[in-house]
C-alpha cells in the first residue's frame, strides 16, 4: 500500500496550471524553500531556549537569588500558559489572512517583531512583574510566528515529501535548541547579551524565509464571514474527525513521556547515579540526545517517503522512546544514562520528522490548516505544563523515587503507540 491521500474534504486541487492558497500540493519544493523553513525553526527554537534553559533563571538570581525557583516557576508558567492560546489562535488568524504576500509570510515577520522587542525588553526588565510580561510578548510572538511556519508545510508540501520536509524542520529546531543553549553558556552570565543574541538569530532566520515562500494570496471568496462564536467553536471542531483525535492524543501522550523522562535528569544523576558533576552529565547527555534527534529526524523522514508509509514508523519510534526510559529505570548507572540518552535521541528524531507528517495528512480542511496546526501544536506544549506536576507526584509525593518514573514515563509513550493504529486515513 501507499500513502494516502489527505482527507476528501480539502478543495479540488483545480485546473493544470492554476494553484491557489487551498489547493492540495503537488510540486516538490525547491531546496531554498526548504532551507528557508529549517532556518525559521532554528531562530525561533534558539529564542525559545536560550532563555528557557539559562538566561531566565540567571535573571531570577539576578532580581532574588533566596525565591529564584518561585521566580523562574512563575516566568516561565506564564509564558507556557500564553504559548497554548497563542499557536492555535495566530494560526487562525494566519488562515484568514488576506495580503499579496500570502498568508503565513505577515504572521512569520509579525510573530518574529515581536518576539524580538519582548527579548530586547528583557535586557533592561527592572522587576520580576516586567520580566513575567515580557517573556509572555516573547512566547506570544514566537508561536505565532511558530504556527504560520508549521502551517506553511502542508500548504507547499506534497504528501510524499513531507517526511523529509518534517525531518529537516525537526532537525532546525534542534540545531536551534543548541545554538541557544551555547549562546547562553557563551555568554557567562551576562544575560542581557544573551538576550540580543538570541533576538538576532530570531531575526536572521526568518530573512530566507521572507524572500522565498512563494506563499499563495488567499483569495477574498474563499475566505469564510466572520462569526464570533463560530470562530470559538472552530478551535474544537477538528476533534469531531476521529483520526485528527487519535493524532493529537498519540502526540500529546509521547510528548508527556519525553518530558517525563528528561524533566529531572539532573536530579536523577545526583540522587540516583550519584554522579560527580550533575550539572556537567546534563550537558554530556544532553548533546547525546541532540545529535541522535539531529540524524535521526532526517533519516526517519526521507524513509518513511521512500516506504510511502507512516504508522509503521510512528509506533517504532514510539517503542524506542519508551526502551530508553525503561533503561534509566533499571540501570541507574551512568553508562546506563548514556545508553538511554542515545537511545532517547533516536526515537525522538525519527518520531518528530514520521509523526509531522503523518499529522499533516489527517487536517479536516484545507481553509484550516493554520489553526489546526496550532491545535496540535499545543499536544507539544500542554506536556510541559503537566509534567513537572506528574513527575512531582511520583517521584516525591508517592515516594515512587526514579524507578516509578521512569516506569510511567514508559507506560505513557507505549499507549501513544497502541493509539496510532486506530487512524485509519494513513497506512
Amino acid at each position: 500500500m501507499t500513502l494516502s491521500q489527505p482527507s476528501k474534504s480539502y478543495p479540488d486541487r483545480g485546473t493544470a496550471g492554476t494553484r491557489t492558497a487551498l489547493h492540495e500540493p503537488v510540486t516538490k519544493v525547491r531546496h531554498r524553500w526548504t532551507a528557508g523553513v529549517v532556518l525559521v525553526n532554528v531562530g525561533i527554537n534558539a529564542a525559545f531556549f536560550g532563555p528557557i534553559q539559562v538566561l531566565l533563571g540567571q535573571q531570577a538570581i539576578h532580581f532574588d537569588a533566596a525565591n529564584k525557583e518561585g521566580i523562574l516557576a512563575l516566568v516561565t508558567g506564564c509564558g507556557a500558559a500564553v504559548s497554548l492560546v497563542a499557536n492555535p489562535l495566530f494560526g487562525a488568524f494566519s488562515d484568514r489572512t488576506l495580503s499579496r504576500l500570502g498568508r503565513r509570510v505577515p504572521w512569520v515577520l509579525i510573530g518574529s517583531l515581536l518576539g524580538t522587542i519582548g527579548l530586547l525588553g528583557l535586557t533592561v526588565a527592572p522587576g520580576v512583574a516586567a520580566m513575567t510580561a515580557l517573556w509572555c510578548l516573547v512566547q506570544l510572538g514566537c508561536n505565532g510566528a511558530l504556527a504560520a511556519i508549521t502551517a506553511a508545510v502542508p500548504d507547499r508540501v506534497p504528501v510524499r515529501q513531507r517526511g523529509t520536509i518534517g525531518g529537516l524542520a525537526s532537525m532546525g529546531a534542534t540545531a536551534g535548541i543548541l545554538i541557544g543553549a551555547g549562546v547562553a553558556a557563551a555568554v557567562a552570565g551576562n544575560f542581557g547579551l544573551g538576550y540580543l543574541v538570541c533576538a538576532a538569530a530570531l531575526m536572521l532566520g526568518i530573512v530566507m524565509y521572507l524572500f522565498t515562500s512563494e506563499d499563495q494570496p488567499l483569495d477574498p471568496a474563499l475566505r469564510p464571514a466572520f462569526s464570533l462564536p463560530g470562530f470559538l467553536l472552530s478551535f474544537f471542531s477538528p476533534f469531531a474527525f476521529p483520526d485528527f483525535c487519535w493524532a493529537w492524543l498519540t502526540r500529546f501522550l509521547v510528548n508527556v513521556g519525553n518530558h517525563l523522562v528528561t524533566l529531572y535528569l539532573l536530579f536523577f544523576l545526583m540522587d540516583a547515579v550519584h554522579y560527580a558533576d550533575p550539572a556537567l552529565g546534563v550537558l554530556i547527555l544532553t548533546g547525546i540526545y541532540a545529535v541522535m534527534t539531529l540524524i535521526t529526524a532526517v533519516i526517519g523522514g526521507m524513509w518513511t517517503d521512500r516506504a510511502g508509509k507512516r504508522k509503521p514508523f510512528v509506533i517504532g519510534s514510539s517503542v524506542i522512546i519508551a526502551l530508553s526510559a525503561l533503561i534509566l529505570a533499571f540501570f541507574p548507572t551512568w553508562a546506563g544514562a548514556l545508553v538511554g540518552a542515545a537511545v532517547l535521541g533516536v526515537g525522538y528524531g525519527a518520531y518528530l520528522a514520521v509523526d509531522f507528517a503523518l499529522l499533516t495528512q489527517v487536517l479536516p480542511f484545507a481553509a484550516d490548516r493554520g489553526k489546526d496546526m496550532g491545535v496540535i501544536n499545543v499536544a507539544n506544549s500542554l506536556p510541559q505544563v503537566i509534567a513537572p506536576a506528574v513527575a512531582w507526584f511520583l517521584v516525591t509525593a508517592v515516594n515512587g523515587g526514579y524507578l516509578l518514573l521512569y516506569v510511567v514515563a514508559a507506560v505513557i509513550g507505549l499507549l501513544g503507540a497502541v493509539f496510532v493504529v486506530k487512524i485509519k486515513s494513513v497506512d
